[in-house]
């Protein structure tokens, strides 16, 4: 009984603060493989968002200026991979995963030349932060959440989604239809990199007050393994995301429960905070099979001349 007590309206609103960024690269992206682009870089493309908003944001005292600057970061760096896999036929696991690790070291390079610390920028103070409504569910949540039939409505019920699953499942067919699949590839990309790098601002200036290195911690393979478990499909993908943000908030609540112990002493945080990470791997491994992926996801297009 002492565990059903961290079921409060607290754990929701907690739930909802660590979906919010999940549901962000989730969606994001669901563009970039719908299109037939791999995006493992989703890590990236976070970390490039929430550094970029951090440093934006202190230097003028604007998160929204932050927000905004770190969602243009996020779509240039999706370029930069985007011409990398689409134009020059890199292998798309291994260009996204260098995208990872650029980014892991890149912010702490530049915030030792502008702040002399490669672990963090400077605090920003809270009235710079993204306000709070309703609870502290803050405005970006509310986006999120809102994107959700929005990405649904445009993926399935318009032209440009049309073409762009068109683009993912069988591209010859959609270039003999008249579909510029070279071009709908990198929309899906850039997009991907918006909605991802959204997420990462998320995490440095509304959950956070700076950014600290590495802070994304492995929340956009989580956002992918949504991806996959939710079948590529926008309102499963919220579901699945809303499932991840649940076991990470449950963690922090179990951190605090007195009745957490093992033989009297507290069970090892180290442990609990595996939690959410070991259930990503259950869930892939369970699922993976039952989804099906775009069939022409990562198989490089030429256009036949």
């Amino acid at each position: 009984m002492e565990f059903l007590s961290i079921f409060t309206f607290a754990l929701l609103f907690a739930t909802i603060r660590s979906a919010t960024p999940l549901i962000f690269a989730a969606l994001g992206g669901l563009f970039s493989e719908r299109s037939g682009v791999i995006n493992i870089a989703l890590e990236g493309l976070m970390l490039s968002g929430a550094f970029t908003a951090a440093v934006v944001t202190y230097q003028t005292g604007n998160p929204y200026f932050g927000m905004f600057a770190g969602i243009i970061a996020g779509g240039i760096l999706a370029f930069i991979y985007a011409v990398a896999c689409i134009k020059f036929e890199a292998d798309q696991v291994v260009a996204g995963m260098a995208i990872n690790f650029l980014m892991i070291g890149l912010p702490a390079l530049i915030s030792v030349g502008l702040y002399d610390s490669a672990g963090s920028t400077p605090q920003i103070d809270k009235l710079d932060k993204l306000p709070n409504y309703f609870n502290s569910v803050s405005l970006a949540s509310i986006f999120a959440f809102a994107m959700v039939p929005i990405v649904w409505y445009v993926i399935y019920k318009t032209p440009f989604g049309l073409r762009l699953r068109a683009a993912g499942e069988n591209p010859e067919a959609a270039d003999s239809a008249g579909v510029n699949v070279i071009r709908l590839r990198y929309i899906g990309v850039v997009i991907s990199g918006l909605l991802a790098a959204a997420g990462g601002a998320y995490l440095s200036i509304g959950q956070s007050s700076l950014f600290t290195k590495s802070m994304t911690a492995g929340r956009g393979f989580i956002a992918l393994a949504a991806l996959i478990l939710a079948k590529w499909r926008p309102v499963q993908v919220m579901i699945a995301c809303l499932f991840f943000g649940f076991t990470e908030a449950i963690t922090v609540e179990i951190q605090s429960a007195p009745w957490a112990k093992i033989n009297g002493e507290p069970v090892p945080i180290q442990f609990i905070e595996m939690i959410p990470y070991v259930l990503t791997i259950i869930v892939l491994a369970g699922f993976i099979g039952l989804s099906r992926a775009p069939k022409a996801l990562g198989i490089p297009y030429r256009k036949e001349s």
